[in-house]
């Protein structure tokens, strides 16, 4: 999610009274008062608010796939249209997404004190209206889903029917969850893969598999060590897990997402020219997860996206990462 989670969750509940200082996340920033006037150009603001278009940077790894594929396409424009396209279709199935879980959970963002203030909490925007704008985004997303290919259409479908079954009630199930939200991740990658017509890699989808389950863990990990230390609001589907299971969990992640990209590096070695960057790469990589476990040892994490946004030492790792396989792919 927030894969955060993909979703926003607005299933928070207050377990114990409000620390004097709270770290400001994604998700309260989210839950800021609005201040758009009712009317038509209200109700557009709010359903635009809702959308979330702040959340469509994790879909950028639509482009992950393509990146890989793209120093051995035939059609290199073409390959970077589909990308665009499955960006494009994939921002707006997941907006639909937020509409309807905003209008699920619009009794319990009403009784919380930050969430009131969301539009369709607020009043902003209608229930009906806001179940009628996810339907409007989501035929929008797969309208466009075509202009890439068919098949791209099928994953929006899956990523939408299990989106919606975390909506309705399976965000209460313990280890569903995760796998849910991780999964978000998963399948955005895959878009880019099935818009593109590429054949994925078995150890490009594990990577991706386990990052998005080491992100997720982590986050609700950190989630669980600020409450403890502050006293903090957590998620009442966190009441269900331990803060030692979630750690668990999250070294799991971290040691099989680490396995498998050393494993990867290995492949793209052999099959570019024995480049010598694809084992370079680990380097960057490994360092940059380990640097991303010290905010969630620390209890500090929000979104990933916040932390790649503010850490500029992650920023530099991941840069060199990148530096290095474009090298290992087109030297």
């Amino acid at each position: 999610m927030s894969e955060t989670t993909e979703q926003r969750n607005s299933d928070d509940a207050a377990v114990t009274p409000e620390a004097p200082e709270t770290p400001v996340t994604e998700e309260a920033a989210e839950a800021s008062p609005v201040t758009a006037a009712r009317g038509p150009l209200g109700l557009a603001g709010g359903v635009i608010k809702t959308a979330r278009p702040r959340q469509w940077v994790k879909n950028v790894l639509v482009f992950a796939a393509p990146f890989f594929a793209f120093s051995k396409s035939t059609d290199r424009t073409g390959l970077l249209l589909d990308a665009i396209v499955a960006f494009v279709a994939f921002s707006l199935v997941a907006s639909s997404v937020y509409l309807i879980n905003d209008a699920v959970d619009v009794e319990a963002d009403r009784a919380h004190p930050t969430k009131r203030n969301r539009p369709i909490a607020a009043g902003i925007v209608p229930v009906p209206v806001a179940y009628g704008a996810a339907v409007v985004f989501f035929l929008a997303g797969l309208g466009v889903s075509f202009f890439a290919s068919w098949q791209l259409a099928i994953v929006l479908g899956v990523y939408e029917a299990v989106q919606l079954g975390y909506c309705f009630g399976l965000k209460h199930q313990p280890v569903v969850d995760l796998a849910i939200v991780g999964s978000g991740f998963l399948m955005r990658s895959i878009a880019g893969g099935v818009a593109g017509g590429l054949a994925l890699s078995q150890w490009f989808l594990l990577v991706t598999a386990f990052g998005s389950l080491f992100m997720v863990a982590g986050k609700r990990y950190a989630e669980i060590m600020l409450f403890e230390r502050t006293g903090a609001k957590i998620r009442s589907s966190l009441k269900k897990y331990s803060a030692s299971y979630l750690r668990f969990v999250w070294a799991t992640s971290a040691a099989i997402l680490i396995m498998s990209y050393c494993l990867w590096a290995f492949e793209i070695r052999q099959t570019e020219h024995n480049s010598v960057w694809a084992l370079i790469s680990m380097v960057p990589f490994v360092v940059a997860v380990l640097r991303y476990a010290v905010d969630v040892d620390g209890g500090i994490a929000g979104e990933p996206e916040e932390i790649a946004l503010k850490d500029r030492v992650l920023q530099v790792l991941g840069a060199t990462w990148v530096a290095t396989l474009f090298l290992s792919f087109y030297l």
